[in-house]
């Protein structure tokens, strides 16, 4: 059987930046994943999602997550929304840390509520579901998109401390006008 030869992207992707220092802090990474602040200090403290940028080395000191830091807090708040234990969340973030950004999107996560699952393929989502040990699903990619375009609007900084600006909308971006538009009349 041929193989389908994949299209490649239109644009460069705005999350892939070439200082891999950049980081956000503790309240953004929170507004981006959905998750409290207590939550965020629980996960680092006992070594769930600890910043990969910057960690906390006193008081007063911030910590510094990464966009994949991040994207891993999303799943894990996908994960406990679903009831999966954190016991069982903690031996996913572990398969999840040893793979990249690109490698993540490329993955879809399958709970039965007491295990998890990760499949990387159409054929093992349908093998999990066929053996009737599937209940929900978290496709990464879908948390990927989000995340992108949530951090897009915030300042993110580097680990030397400088900050960054939020990515500037494309002014020539008829679709990303006629959004504000909707979103500044309702």
């Amino acid at each position: 059987m041929d193989e389908i030869p994949e299209q490649g992207t239109l644009f460069a992707d705005p999350s892939s930046q070439s200082d891999v220092l950049i980081g956000y802090r503790g309240p953004t990474a929170c507004s981006a994943a959905g998750i409290t602040y207590r939550q965020l200090d629980y996960w680092a403290r006992t070594g769930l999602v600890v910043p990969t940028i910057r960690s906390a080395t006193g008081s007063g000191s911030q910590r510094l997550y990464s966009f994949k830091d991040i994207l891993v807090l999303k799943v894990v708040k996908r994960l406990l929304d679903a009831g999966v234990s954190l016991q069982n969340i903690r031996v996913a973030v572990e398969a999840l840390r040893s793979r990249g950004v690109d490698d993540l999107s490329q993955v879809t996560l399958l709970s039965d509520g007491t295990a998890v699952y990760e499949c990387t393929s159409p054929e093992e989502v349908v093998d999990l579901l066929r053996g009737g040990q599937g209940v929900f699903g978290i496709a990464v990619s879908g948390a990927l998109r989000e995340l992108r375009g949530s951090l897009a609007h915030l300042s993110g900084e580097r680990a030397d401390g400088v900050e960054t600006a939020p990515t500037a909308p494309n002014p020539n971006d008829e679709l990303a006008k006629r959004r504000q538009a909707r979103s500044a009349t309702a």
